[in-house]
C-alpha cells in the first residue's frame, strides 16, 4: 500500500479532529479556541480520550471564560461528573477557573491575543500554553495539533503521539514529509487519525 493510499484509509477510518468529536466547530474565533483550550486540558490527565471529549460536551455550556468564571465550582464538577470525568473531577475543576480567570487577565479572554504574542514562534505559543493550569508540554502538543486547521503558521504540527502512529502505520516519522501527504488544514485530520491508530483507536 503506497503512503498515499495508507493515509487516505487512516482519514477514512479516523479522520475527525478531538475538537469535531467534542461538538466544537473550530473557527479562529475567541469562544471555539476557547472551548479548544478546555479540551485540551481534559485530556491532559491519564484518562481514557473519549471521556476527556465528552467531559467538553458537557462543558459547553461554559463556552467562554466569562461563563466558566460565573459557574460555581460544584456546576463544573457536576458537569465533569456526568461525563465520568471523575477521577481529576474537583482538581479539573479548580484548573479550568483559574485557567479561565489568567486568560481574561493576561489576554482579554481571546486566545488570539496569546497568538499575537507568540507571532508566528511555534516554541513561544506552546510555552505561552503551559502556562495554563493542568497544561503541560503535552496539552499544548494536544492544543497545536488540532488549532493548525484554523492557524496555518503551525503546520505541520505531529507531536511525539502523532509520530509514534505514523511509525506504526509505516508512514515517514518526520513532521515536513507527513505533511506533504495532505493539504493544510487536513494535517489537523492527519494528525487525529495517527494519535487514535497510536491509541489502537483505528
Amino acid at each position: 500500500m503506497s503512503a498515499q493510499d495508507t493515509v487516505r484509509d487512516l482519514l477514512e477510518r479516523g479522520g475527525r479532529t478531538y475538537a469535531e468529536q467534542a461538538g466544537i466547530t473550530l473557527a479562529d474565533k475567541p469562544a471555539p479556541l476557547y472551548r479548544l483550550l478546555v479540551l485540551a486540558t481534559l485530556l491532559s490527565t491519564r484518562i481514557r480520550a473519549d471521556i476527556a471529549v465528552d467531559a467538553a460536551r458537557e462543558l459547553k455550556v461554559f463556552g467562554t471564560p466569562e461563563k466558566m468564571l460565573a459557574a460555581s465550582w460544584q456546576k463544573r464538577v457536576d458537569a465533569l461528573g456526568r461525563a465520568h470525568y471523575v477521577r481529576y473531577d474537583e482538581s479539573t475543576a479548580t484548573a479550568l477557573g483559574e485557567g479561565a480567570q489568567l486568560l481574561l487577565d493576561r489576554w482579554h479572554g481571546d486566545l488570539r491575543e496569546l497568538r499575537a504574542e507568540a507571532d508566528g514562534d511555534t516554541g513561544k505559543l506552546t510555552g505561552l500554553l503551559t502556562e495554563f493550569p493542568r497544561i503541560g508540554p503535552v496539552g499544548a502538543d494536544i492544543f497545536c495539533r488540532e488549532a493548525q486547521a484554523v492557524w496555518p503558521e503551525l503546520r505541520p504540527y505531529f507531536d511525539r503521539k502523532a509520530l509514534q502512529g505514523a511509525e506504526k502505520a509505516g508512514l515517514p516519522k518526520d513532521p515536513a514529509k507527513l505533511g506533504e501527504l495532505v493539504s493544510g488544514p487536513d494535517q489537523a485530520r492527519l494528525a487525529a487519525a495517527l494519535v487514535r491508530a497510536e491509541l489502537a483507536d483505528l
